[in-house]
C-alpha cells in the first residue's frame, strides 16, 4: 500500500476516475445495472477517492438525507487493491468528515451482507433484516454520533 492519499475531490473533475471504479467493481463484478449504479445523484455528494502510488483505487461518496443525517454510499476498492485496508481508511475518512465537518448526528449505510463485520468495527448498528437491493444482499446499519 505504497503511497495511499485519500482525498476529497470534486465529482465533476474526477467523473472518469469514479465511474471507472464503480464500473468495475458493481457493474462488471457485481452485475449491477448501470441504471441503478449511476443514479443521478452524484453531483451533489462528497466523493472521496483513494490513491495508491497516484493511481485511483477506490471511492465513497456522502450523500445527504437531511440536516442531520448522511448516507455514505458506493464504497469500492479495485480488486487489485483490497486487503490493504483501502476500504476502512475510505470509512474512516468518510467518517471524520461527517462528524467533524458537517457536524453529522447519524450516519446510515446499506452495507452489502458480506462486508458487515467492516461497519461493525467503525461502530454501526443493525437495524433490520437483510433485504435485496440491486440483487445482492445488503443490511441496514446505523452509525450515532453525539450532538453538537
Amino acid at each position: 500500500m505504497d503511497q495511499l492519499q485519500i482525498e476529497q475531490v470534486n465529482y465533476a473533475k474526477e467523473k472518469i476516475n469514479i465511474n471507472n471504479i464503480r464500473t468495475l467493481v458493481f457493474q462488471i463484478e457485481q452485475g449491477v445495472t448501470p441504471e441503478l449504479e449511476f443514479d443521478g445523484q452524484d453531483e451533489t455528494a462528497i466523493h472521496l477517492l483513494a490513491y495508491c502510488a497516484q493511481k485511483p483505487v477506490g471511492t465513497l461518496r456522502i450523500r445527504h438525507i437531511d440536516p442531520k443525517t448522511v448516507k455514505i454510499e458506493r464504497l469500492a476498492v479495485l480488486q487489485s487493491a483490497r486487503h490493504q485496508g483501502i476500504g476502512k481508511k475510505l470509512l474512516q475518512k468518510a467518517l471524520d468528515i461527517a462528524q467533524n465537518e458537517l457536524k453529522i448526528e447519524k450516519v446510515i449505510v446499506n452495507a452489502q451482507e458480506y462486508i458487515k463485520k467492516l461497519y461493525d468495527h467503525f461502530g454501526f448498528q443493525q437495524f433490520g433484516d437483510s433485504f435485496f437491493e440491486a440483487g445482492i444482499l445488503h443490511i441496514k446499519m446505523i452509525k450515532q454520533f453525539p450532538p453538537f
